[in-house]
């Protein structure tokens, strides 16, 4: 894996997540499948339940034997929960997949928005 972290900032636009996918597994290589399922679920969410177009901030980075995955927008209200999906359910199954993927995860308030994260395990 390249040590070096990973941070954009762009417009939450469904076209926009795989080219992220895309710089995510060129910088993280092996270990990127669950950092892109992880960065794909944070992005995807602003665009469901922000807006399509919300200026997001995405920093993956490594975190002692984790990878980080951070996605931060100016909406303080708008924060994800976590859904069982049934059988037929057209949605609210992404977070309970990052959920099941990720070692932890949260939300962070900030002075002008919130911040998502997820930890995944770093090993390659």
């Amino acid at each position: 894996m390249n040590d070096a972290g990973l941070e954009v900032d762009l417009l939450a636009l469904s076209k926009a997540v795989p080219e992220l996918r895309r710089a995510v597994r060129e910088r993280f290589g092996d270990i990127g499948g669950e950092v892109q399922l992880c960065v794909t679920e944070l992005v995807g969410n602003v665009v469901r339940h922000v807006g399509e177009g919300t200026p997001v901030s995405v920093r993956v980075a490594r975190a002692g034997p984790c990878i980080r995955v951070e996605v931060a927008d100016a909406d303080p209200c708008a924060w994800p929960v976590l859904l069982y999906a049934e059988g037929d359910d057209e949605s609210g199954r992404g977070l309970a997949l990052l959920d099941a993927v990720a070692l932890r995860w949260g939300v962070v308030q900030g002075e002008s928005g919130k911040t998502v994260w997820c930890e995944v395990g770093g090993e390659g």
